[in-house]
């Protein structure tokens, strides 16, 4: 289970590293298993040490945000919600 958990940390920072630019952030994961991000291997944290589920959150929130595409299904699928609720 341990490896899956790290595979989830290590890919929503790959997603952080190509959203920011910045390929030098590293995470650390510590004894105790919580982990932690930094700007580099024995650079300080930039973060208080996590659960997994709250570090990829918040990983996630980091730098710039990609916009999320939108297919013409969702915009016509909104533009149906917008006139059953003016109904």
């Amino acid at each position: 289970m341990s490896g899956a958990r790290s595979t989830k940390a290590a890919n929503a920072l790959a997603r952080l590293k190509e959203r920011s630019g910045n390929a030098a952030y590293s995470m650390t994961r510590t004894g105790n298993g919580h982990f932690f991000l930094s700007e580099g291997a024995g650079k300080p944290p930039l973060c208080e040490p996590m659960e997994l589920d709250d570090f990829v959150a918040f990983l996630n929130a980091q730098g710039p945000q990609k916009p999320k595409r939108v297919s013409k299904l969702d915009v016509e699928f909104e533009k149906q919600l917008g006139r059953k609720k003016a109904d």
